[in-house]
C-alpha cells in the first residue's frame, strides 16, 4: 500500500464536485462509465437542465465524450439523446457491455472520480438530499489512480475484454476489438457499437 491523495465525498456532494465542480468544466475529454443512465438533471446558468445539454456545451467546445454503460439508457434520455443532433452525429460516443458495474468519472485525463454513483439523478444529478442514494466515491488526481482506471475503461472500450467472456451469448452487442471480427452478423437497423452511433428506441 501507498499513500493516496484523494478525498472521500458523499450525497450531494458528489453532484457538485464531480458534476458542477470538473465534468462541466472540463477541456478536453470526459470519460463516463456507469451501469444505469437516465435523463439526469443539472444546474446550468441558475436553471436545472438535461445533462445533455451539458455534454452539448463541451462537444460544442471540441471536449471528447465517452460514455460507457451496462444498460441501454432511459426512454427520457434516449429521446433527449435525439434531439441533439451534435450528439448523434459523434459528439457523444457510447459503448455498452453488460458486463460494466464499475462507475468513473476521468475529465482530461487528468482528475478522477471512482465510487457508486451511477449517471442518473438520484446518483451524480441534483436530486434533493431526502429521494437520492446514499451514495460514496473519492475524487484524486493520483497519476497511478487514473492510469489504472483509464486502463480498464480502455480495454472495456477497444473490445480488449470480449474474446474472453462469458456473457457474449447474451450481449446485446459485443464491442469488438480493432483485430478481432464479428462474433455474429448483425440484422439491419441493430445497433452497432464500436462506434458512435445513434440510439434507437
Amino acid at each position: 500500500m501507498r499513500p493516496l491523495q484523494a478525498e472521500l465525498l458523499q450525497g450531494r456532494a458528489l453532484y457538485r464536485e464531480v458534476v458542477l465542480g470538473k465534468l462541466a468544466h472540463a477541456r478536453e475529454s470526459v470519460w463516463v462509465a456507469t451501469a444505469n443512465v437516465k435523463a439526469m438533471f443539472v444546474e446550468q446558468g441558475g436553471q436545472f437542465a438535461p445533462v445533455l445539454e451539458l455534454f452539448d456545451r463541451l462537444a460544442a467546445r471540441g471536449v471528447a465524450l465517452r460514455l460507457l454503460h451496462a444498460e441501454l439508457p432511459s426512454r427520457p434520455f434516449r429521446e433527449a439523446f435525439d434531439a441533439r443532433s451534435r450528439l448523434v452525429r459523434g459528439g457523444l460516443e457510447l459503448k455498452v457491455c453488460p458486463r460494466v458495474h464499475f462507475k468513473a468519472v476521468v475529465v482530461d485525463g487528468a482528475w478522477a472520480y471512482v465510487g457508486s454513483a451511477n449517471l442518473t439523478g438520484a446518483g451524480l444529478g441534483a436530486k434533493g438530499e431526502d429521494v437520492r442514494n446514499f451514495e460514496l466515491g473519492f475524487v484524486t488526481e493520483d497519476f497511478d489512480v487514473i492510469d489504472r482506471v483509464t486502463a480498464l475503461y480502455a480495454a472495456v472500450w477497444d473490445g480488449a475484454e470480449c474474446r474472453g467472456c462469458r456473457l457474449k451469448a447474451v450481449c446485446p452487442d459485443p464491442i469488438l476489438s480493432s483485430v478481432g471480427k464479428p462474433a455474429k452478423t448483425r440484422e439491419p437497423g441493430a445497433i452497432r457499437l464500436g462506434q458512435s452511433r445513434r440510439l434507437r428506441r
